[in-house]
């Protein structure tokens, strides 16, 4: 039997008590038939294997903790045992907006969520110390001793595993890419003009500023329909000290931009998309599905 797990014999069987019968509910020959019945039962268990199982579900394990990096450090979690699936969040949120997926996932997967450097608890970073969130990602699976995962990735998260599986593939069992930004692919006017407003107010504002115009982008009107959600966002982007907006990020640039190596991805990958996302996801989707070779 599984560790967690309970086996249980039933023994079906019920009794009603009607006029005529003794203290115990039966009359003298329903005790008999009883009787007889229960010894019946009591040898059919004894030759018989238990068939029936109740699942009783384990609590994950969980282990919060810190990578220090030059420059960084970078806030990671890690739930549940099994196969490695890494978890990147989007532009200006952090690890929590996976909350809702880590519970599913950690019964079956070692699940491994963290913060990009200049996010959440992993930022802000030092401005004079050149990185790039693949080798910051790698970096990662070397600290937990993890050979190959699956990356899971929204958006900046997607184009974050994209660039890992391009620079060290031999890492990257699948690649999971919802709404992936793709370089190279331009934003549908609106969300180009959104984009705009926020460098603006940006430069106006300072990162306050910049929190409340990306709250307003087009990219999450979804979401903002839905006050539990919209306040979780905000409670993330509250968080995000903005040093990309600012110009202070040495982020060092990629040898061969991703649109141009698509072909070159060696793994499986899953490409998803929203039917209410804004256009320029759904035409940077379509884009990956159609050129990467073991897209589905």
């Amino acid at each position: 039997m599984a560790a967690g797990e309970a086996q249980l014999t039933a023994l079906p069987g019920g009794v009603v008590t009607r006029p005529g019968a003794d203290q115990d509910g039966l009359t003298q020959s329903a005790r008999t038939q009883a009787a007889q019945t229960q010894a019946a039962q009591t040898r059919a268990a004894q030759t018989q294997p238990a068939r029936t199982r109740v699942a009783r579900t384990r609590p994950a394990s969980r282990t919060t903790a810190v990578l220090p990096l030059p420059g960084a450090g970078l806030a990671y979690e890690v739930t549940g045992d099994g196969p490695a699936v890494v978890l990147v969040h989007g532009f200006g949120l952090d690890m929590r907006m996976w909350e809702p997926q880590v519970e599913h996932l950690a019964a079956r997967y070692r699940v491994v969520r963290y913060d990009c450097r200049g996010f959440g608890a992993s930022g802000p970073f030092d401005p004079a110390v050149p990185y790039t969130h693949a080798a910051d990602l790698v970096a990662l699976l070397d600290h937990l001793a993890i050979g190959q995962a699956v990356l899971a990735g929204l958006s900046f998260g997607g184009r974050v595993a994209l660039q890992t599986a391009l620079a060290a593939p031999a890492r990257v069992r699948d690649l999971v890419l919802l709404d992936a930004v793709l370089d190279g692919v331009p934003w549908d006017p609106g969300s180009a003009a959104a984009l705009d407003e926020l460098a603006r107010r940006v430069q106006a504002g300072g990162a306050p500023a910049g929190r409340e115009a990306w709250l307003a982008h087009p990219l999450f009107a979804a979401a903002r329909q839905r006050p539990e959600l919209a306040a979780q966002l905000a409670a993330m982007v509250a968080g995000y000290p903005g040093q990309h907006w600012l110009g202070r990020d040495p982020h060092r640039p990629v040898q061969r931009p991703a649109i141009e190596a698509l072909e070159d991805v060696a793994t499986p990958a899953l490409v998803a998309v929203g039917d209410r996302d804004v256009p320029g996801f759904r035409e940077m989707s379509g884009v990956l599905a159609r050129r990467i070779p073991g897209a589905d």
